[in-house]
């Protein structure tokens, strides 16, 4: 039941069970409710203020105030309802107080006020609040970054920015719990084992803890410290002029982006690139150089590098080789080998020849015939021909700009064809010659055929007409009245075509004892006869020793002539003979020619002065060239026939 009143009294005296108090303070109507107990009425009228300090969001471990306030009168306890909280909270100065909330005081609150004394006389509820309470979530970073090297220096940073007070303890690999309170912590020259997952989180008290949530995770990767590799470009031993490029390689460390440090002998260079390039290079660039990488975003470096030692040198000489011989026969196989000396790295070779023998080679006069690459250039012709024979040479090249060697050192390539119808005839027909005397050379052809003649190669190739020869003849017969030591070289019969026949070594020499030994090889069976002869008149004692290989032959010498009746293998060697007044003579190699199978082995010895530099050996068969092979490969060769 309801009742509804006027009021009329001037003040208020008391409110009994069944009776009601009036104020003529409250000029209007106010509603109550009848209940059969002294709390069953409430004051409906009055509605308190619900305010919250410092405000309505807040996080966990803040203090939060809640103030209950009525204008119109005093003399009011204050009655909080809270989230956690089943009955009210009794307050008499209207304010309640929470500290060091937690996500739990989240939620709705609300005040009403009862008369102090009189605990039936209630006011309304209050507009309610909402209090926000926030976790806190650490930010955790890393410096300088996550991926780091061995050795490096890394310091974590444990930050909370809503408020302070905070300690800081941090959750690593190999330790569950680290107290910083600083909210820092620097872990110097870290190792591999240093990897791993890292956390932290913020505590304000111990007991019981107030906790903030743990930040997100950062994973440190800790690898191995890369070291950077220089290479040069064409070579470590350069020549002025060349371009060299030297390149910085570094490998492993996960790094995508580096910038690199050049140092020439521990100064640092003026280049930021991958490749240091000198161009022109010159004695003053020779030196150590080593690179070092850094982290092009990124704090990260490698260790330096070994150190590339840069030779420089003057122009490189280029050696040109002959395999496996320069004398040939028509359809045999010749390799020309073309190689840098103290360099093998990416070189170019080409090759040039010439053919006119007639004059002095001029390097103008050689024409390219083959280019190719590799550490040794090698050029081959499978099966030669007359045309093939002439004088070679090569050059290498490599870079770019293309840097080019010296030419190389001549080779003559000798190709005969096999024509037994031509003869030479040598007079007086020994090897060895004095300085002074004459020396008569025909070719001869028993098939009347036209256009052989004597040719030559001492320092170059010359026919016997040439003016400088000091000799007289026809195009089949020539004649040197006086020999000098110059003339010694290899002569032989040369059609116009251009095929050669019967090459021989002729020497000449300024001595006053020589061996008379024959120029061609001998026969297996045949007698070999041996004089020593000297310059001016016999000596009044006209015994001479006779040498093969450095050995005395005991038994077999008559005065200053050598006979060995029947000829073999065995007798095969270098010759010479010795006076006991007059001295010795130079060495010849005397050829013993298988006459089963109609070949043998003879040298040609080139002499310079006095001193023999180089020594040829060639396998004969029907008097034509056919291989060349050494002393040694020439006694296989007769004993594997």
């Amino acid at each position: 039941m309801k009742f509804s009143w006027k009021l009329t009294v001037v003040t208020l005296v008391r409110v009994m069970q069944g009776e009601l108090a009036l104020s003529s303070s409250y000029n209007k109507n106010i509603f109550l409710k009848k209940r059969t107990t002294p709390s069953d009425f409430i004051l409906t009228d009055i509605t308190p203020t619900l305010t919250v300090q410092p405000q309505t969001s807040v996080f966990i471990g803040d203090t939060v105030t809640l103030t209950c306030e009525i204008h119109q009168s005093t003399g009011w306890d204050f009655l909080f309802t809270t989230p956690l909280a089943k009955t009210e909270s009794v307050e008499t100065t209207g304010t309640k107080t929470f500290t060091s909330v937690q996500v739990s005081d989240g939620g709705e609150y609300k005040c009403r006020a009862r008369r102090r004394g009189n605990v039936n006389v209630l006011t309304q509820y209050s507009e309610p609040i909402t209090v926000t309470v926030h976790d806190i979530t650490p930010t955790l970073t890393v410096q300088p970054q996550t991926s780091v090297f061995i050795g490096d220096s890394v310091t974590l940073t444990c930050e909370i920015h809503q408020s302070t007070g905070w300690k800081f303890f941090f959750i690593t690999p190999s330790n569950p719990e680290s107290f910083e309170t600083s909210g820092t912590k620097t872990i110097r020259s870290v190792q591999v084992s240093d990897g791993g997952e890292y956390k932290c989180i913020g505590r304000k008290r111990e007991n019981p803890p107030l906790d903030t949530q743990h930040s997100e995770p950062i994973r440190l990767t800790v690898k191995e410290r890369p070291t950077a590799q220089v290479s040069v470009w064409p070579d470590d031993l350069v020549y002025r002029g060349e371009t060299v490029n030297l390149r910085c390689v570094i490998n492993g460390g996960g790094v995508s982006s580096w910038q690199y440090s050049w140092y020439k002998d521990s100064i640092i260079q003026q280049n930021k690139l991958q490749y240091y390039t000198i161009r022109s290079v010159s004695e003053s660039d020779a030196g150590k150089y080593t690179c070092r990488g850094t982290e092009t975003r990124g704090s990260r470096y490698s260790h330096i590098s070994n150190e590339a030692t840069l030779t420089v040198s003057d122009k490189p000489q280029t050696v040109l080789s002959v395999s496996p011989q320069q004398w040939l026969t028509e359809g045999d196989s010749v390799t020309l080998m073309c190689e840098v000396i103290n360099s093998s790295t990416g070189w170019t070779f080409s090759w040039f020849t010439v053919q006119n023998f007639d004059s002095t080679v001029n390097k103008d006069d050689y024409q390219l015939i083959n280019s190719s690459g590799g550490s040794k250039g090698i050029y081959t012709v499978s099966s030669v021909t007359v045309k093939h024979t002439g004088v070679y040479m090569c050059r290498a090249e490599r870079g770019d700009p293309v840097y080019h060697t010296e030419y190389s050192n001549t080779q003559t390539l000798w190709i005969t064809g096999v024509s037994p119808s031509v003869s030479l005839i040598i007079r007086p027909n020994r090897s060895q010659h004095f300085s002074s005397e004459s020396l008569s050379l025909s070719c001869e052809d028993h098939s009347n055929s036209t256009g052989w003649t004597v040719r030559r190669y001492t320092d170059k190739l010359k026919p016997c007409s040439s003016s400088d020869w000091r000799s007289t003849g026809t195009t089949s017969t020539c004649t040197i009245r006086s020999l000098f030591t110059s003339d010694t070289g290899v002569y032989w019969c040369q059609s116009e075509s251009g095929e050669k026949l019967h090459p021989v070594n002729i020497s000449v020499h300024n001595v006053d004892v020589i061996l008379d030994s024959p120029v061609h090889p001998v026969t297996e069976g045949d007698p070999l006869t041996l004089h020593c002869l000297y310059r001016d008149k016999k000596p009044s004692k006209l015994r001479a020793e006779f040498y093969k290989d450095g050995s005395v032959v005991q038994n077999q010498t008559t005065g200053d002539m050598m006979i060995i009746p029947t000829v073999s293998k065995i007798y095969e060697g270098f010759y010479y003979c010795k006076h006991p007044e007059r001295g010795e003579s130079p060495k010849s190699w005397i050829s013993v020619r298988d006459i089963l199978h109609d070949n043998m082995c003879f040298s040609f010895r080139f002499l310079s002065g006095d001193v023999w530099p180089q020594e040829f050996y060639f396998s004969i068969g029907s008097l034509s060239i056919s291989d060349s092979v050494s002393r040694a490969g020439c006694q296989m060769l007769q004993t594997e026939r």
